[in-house]
């Protein structure tokens, strides 16, 4: 940034790079399907021709936008074959909050069908790949965006998160991702003003990188009612400000959910190495054992209020998860909503009160490493079957029901040399903490994840 805002190097020497970039790499991974160079120029040509003080927080860093987010007069498919030739007039307001910050948009980042499912694959672009082994899948559904972090086609990366969305392809591709608080990042209102479970947010390679990402994303927009002003203090200036935590809990499991062993060994290791700043770590977990039944209700909700048009009118072209989760909503009742906001508040009451101890709370991101990619959702993990393609994210969806900010951080690799993600949660609106706490961890680990890796084949 430094080195862009000193006028060293100019937006369009970072594009130039960017494209040489993804003609070699993106043919591998499929993680950047719709390009906008030209776009991107044009606004590099606007912003150089303003004063350094007025080019926002990125000052003309390149960024990918998650192809549910339209980006004006840029092909905004969605993953869906009922958009895949829809070019939009108008961008989304997380978009035009970030150009008006500086950030120069290029490509769209590929992703599941309207993000429905951790496998990022449609019948638009096809599967996007994990770099680090071309065989297995990238999670969702940022897909293409954690995917282009960790090959070099993207410093930073715009995503967002329903179910784990942001931090289960962080994990699975060895970049961070992070889920912030509620009203943090203005979205669109385009079905629902009050969705507390959908969120935008940053995925970088580093802590510090994100953490400046989430600068640029965060403030109140009068088009998102329940969007919050940004804060006194950056949040790159949290990340690097040496805080600590007095006391963590680890949890392997949140005590819902099977693990694969190798992976709760892996973030366990990580979590205890925070005794090494002199932080007290003990085992410990909130009671969330409602979230099952919770996040189900709510989610298929969800889909009900923005998709059921879309099941009347083009059925044949969703595909069955979505149509599932669409029907699933509409057959509810309202005594099953009634419930399942009873057990949301009931959940965050109980973790509040988890938080007056723990400074912050750390389990696995994902509870398998990254899985084939033909396999359209992990089935099953330690013989413990799931019921449908959802569940398997238990761990990562419950923390959203409990509205906390959610970062995960590469924190080791399996035997086979895949990557692994530590989930670090904090109380709700503890953004700068979670950062501060990511970052320090991040320090102790070691572990090299800013350079950019070359995809291994099959």
């Amino acid at each position: 940034m430094e080195r862009l805002k000193s006028g060293e190097l100019r937006p369009h020497d970072l594009l130039d790079a960017l494209e040489k970039r993804i003609a070699m790499v993106d043919p591998l991974v499929n993680a950047l399907p719709t390009l906008a160079f030209d776009r991107a120029r044009e606004h590099a040509d606007r912003l150089m021709a303003q004063p350094v003080s007025e080019r926002g927080v990125l000052a003309g860093m390149p960024v990918p936008i998650k192809d549910l987010s339209d980006v004006a007069g840029v092909r905004s498919t969605q993953g869906s074959p009922i958009f895949k030739d829809h070019v939009p007039q108008t961008s989304d307001l997380v978009v035009s909050h970030l150009e008006r910050e500086g950030g120069i948009v290029y490509a769209k980042s590929n992703t599941p069908e309207f993000g429905a499912g951790a496998n990022t694959f449609n019948e638009v672009f096809g599967a996007t790949l994990n770099p680090r082994n071309l065989a297995l899948s990238a999670s969702g559904s940022s897909g293409g965006a954690a995917a282009s972090l960790a090959t070099g086609m993207a410093w930073l990366a715009h995503g967002s998160d329903m179910g784990g969305s942001l931090r289960s392809p962080a994990s699975f591709c060895g970049v961070v991702g992070m889920r912030p608080s509620l009203g943090r990042v203005a979205a669109s209102c385009n079905h629902e003003i009050d969705n507390s479970l959908f969120i935008q947010g940053p995925m970088a390679r580093n802590v510090e990188d994100l953490a400046l990402l989430l600068d640029a994303m965060s403030g109140d927009e009068p088009a998102d009612p329940l969007s919050k002003p940004r804060p006194a203090r950056s949040f790159l200036s949290a990340a690097r400000s040496g805080q600590k935590p007095a006391r963590v809990a680890y949890s392997p499991d949140l005590g819902i959910t099977p693990v694969d062993r190798e992976v709760a060994e892996v973030t366990r290791k990580a979590a205890l190495r925070f005794s090494e700043a002199g932080i007290i770590v003990e085992e410990a977990a909130p009671d969330l054992s409602e979230a099952h039944d919770c996040f189900q209700v709510l989610r298929a909700v969800s889909f009900a209020v923005s998709k059921a048009e879309l099941l009347k009118t083009h059925r044949s072209m969703l595909k069955p998860e979505v149509i599932w989760n669409i029907e699933y909503g509409l057959s509810l009742t309202a005594a099953d909503i009634v419930r399942a906001q009873n057990q949301r508040t009931a959940m965050l009451h109980r973790s509040l009160t988890f938080f007056e101890t723990y400074d912050l709370l750390l389990c696995p991101t994902t509870i398998v490493p990254p899985f084939p990619v033909e396999e359209r959702y992990v089935k099953s993990v330690e013989g413990v079957e799931f019921g449908n393609y959802v569940e398997w994210l238990a761990i990562v969806y419950a923390v959203t029901l409990i509205c906390s900010p959610a970062l995960s951080l590469p924190c080791g690799w399996t035997g086979k040399g895949l990557p692994v993600g530590l989930q670090i949660i904090g109380r709700p609106g503890a953004d700068a903490e979670v950062l501060s706490g990511a970052k320090l961890l991040e320090d102790i680990l070691g572990l090299d994840t800013t350079k950019p890796v070359d995809p291994k084949p099959l």
